[in-house]
């Protein structure tokens, strides 16, 4: 019996010929990512359990990005940034991206692809829950806490249980003109549960996913933990490649699934027989048709995250915003600073993308993960009413955006900007036609 892409990464990085789903193995790191919510207590963890003058395993493995609570007067929020510039520079970083700075770079999840950490065949971990998003590259990654973090940091090793794999086949070499990643990846949840893929990986393969961008992808594996995945995984191909050399030198090795390789279960898709999808409050599995919820009342909308700030998904919203004027308050909050510079440099219809949404009215925000996990009273597009918010985030329990009085509907790019025109939940195909794209 063959392997599973997943299966062949652990093994090849547990110096094993062969892994099977349930076994526990010793795993060598390639690079571990924290930021400046986890960071710290990692840090703390790692001085007190191998000694306060220990030094990290390999510096050029670790990758500090802070992005989660840094545009914000709020004192402790502040001090965490100071705990990891002060780590850093005891440590001698050499990738720590710091906040002030000419490298800030902001949200992790999109940044560590843009800075060529993300390389098939590796094993990526980080402490926080959407890490998964790099395994669009063709690597294992994943997310863990503050104290296997520490571990890592003082050994390059953590034990690993080996995950059953999941696969997600998709039928049909294209997308349909209105339909996006975030609409499939909201439909798999609503079918399987956020429960559905507890401690398993999600592979996402067919000929469907070889026409997905590098975006799309990291769409696609970063909600696989809104399924309870532990990874979610895409083979490598041209387009893969492409990307990664663009951003790194260093060599990578590719692994593929073997054609009798034992799956725990496939599901089939066909993309074309796909409609665009949102999911209710308060849980990413609470789905429905964008169809079914118009006329829906909002009160704000939101575009940005790791999930949903990425210069496709604002070239998607500006074809349906260009033009128009908002009946709700509008957030626009690209991921990172290079795509916030792309907002400044892609154009369309004569205009960039940033000239758009600003002659829309909508409110522009700094590079990073603002509203996505609450912060402070003062983070930017912070929910701190009642309100109702349709966003392309990619969760929606209470309180995740800030206020648990708030309710929060998960859409992708083009149905988040619909609504923004409308005022209310409504089908993205109102307005766009096939000759858009």
């Amino acid at each position: 019996m063959g392997m599973t892409l997943t299966e062949k990464i652990l093994a090849n990085k547990s110096g094993n010929s062969k892994v099977t789903p349930g076994e526990s193995v010793w795993v060598d790191v390639d690079v571990l990512m924290t930021h400046d919510v986890c960071g710290p207590p990692a840090i703390q963890i790692f001085q007190r359990e191998f000694g306060e003058k220990a030094r990290v395993w390999d510096k050029d493995k670790l990758v500090i990005i802070p992005d989660h609570y840094i545009f914000t007067k709020d004192k402790y929020a502040n001090r965490n940034v100071d705990i990891l510039r002060a780590f850093a520079a005891d440590q001698d970083l050499p990738h720590y991206y710091d906040v002030g700075t000419d490298r800030y770079k902001g949200v992790c999840h999109v940044a560590l692809p843009e800075e060529g950490f993300t390389r098939p065949g590796e094993v990526l971990f980080g402490t926080d829950s959407h890490t998964c998003t790099a395994g669009a590259f063709g690597q294992f990654a994943t997310g863990i806490g503050n104290t296997d973090a520490a571990f890592i940091m003082g050994t390059g090793k953590l034990w690993v249980k080996v995950p059953e794999t999941m696969r997600f086949i998709f039928e049909g070499n294209s997308m349909p003109p209105y339909l996006m990643a975030k609409d499939i990846i909201l439909k798999i949840i609503g079918d399987i549960g956020v429960d559905g893929a507890t401690y398993r990986t999600m592979e996402f393969a067919g000929e469907g996913v070889q026409a997905f961008s590098m975006e799309d992808r990291m769409t696609l594996t970063n909600m696989a933990i809104e399924a309870g995945g532990k990874n979610g995984v895409v083979e490598t191909d041209d387009i893969t490649r492409e990307y990664v050399k663009a951003r790194t030198n260093k060599p990578f090795k590719e692994f593929f699934s073997d054609p009798d390789a034992e799956y725990h279960s496939e599901h089939f898709y066909n993309l074309e027989d796909m409609v665009p999808m949102v999911a209710k409050p308060h849980s990413p599995d609470n789905k429905a048709t964008a169809e079914e919820l118009e006329g829906t009342e909002l009160t704000r909308a939101y575009i940005g995250s790791c999930t949903g700030g990425k210069l496709s998904d604002f070239r998607a919203a500006a074809e349906i915003i260009k033009g128009k004027s908002l009946k709700i308050d509008t957030y626009i909050v690209p991921a990172t600073t290079e795509i916030a510079k792309g907002l400044e440099t892609e154009t369309m219809f004569g205009q960039t993308l940033m000239d758009i949404f600003k002659e829309a009215g909508c409110k522009i925000g700094q590079a990073s993960c603002a509203a996505c996990l609450g912060g402070p009273s003062d983070t930017f597009g912070r929910l701190n009413e009642e309100e109702v918010c349709i966003s392309t985030t990619n969760r929606n329990y209470p309180g995740r955006m800030g206020s648990k009085a708030a309710s929060v509907y998960l859409a992708s790019p083009y149905t988040v900007a619909a609504s923004a025109v409308t005022g209310t939940i409504t089908d993205p195909r109102v307005f766009i036609q096939e000759t858009v794209i």
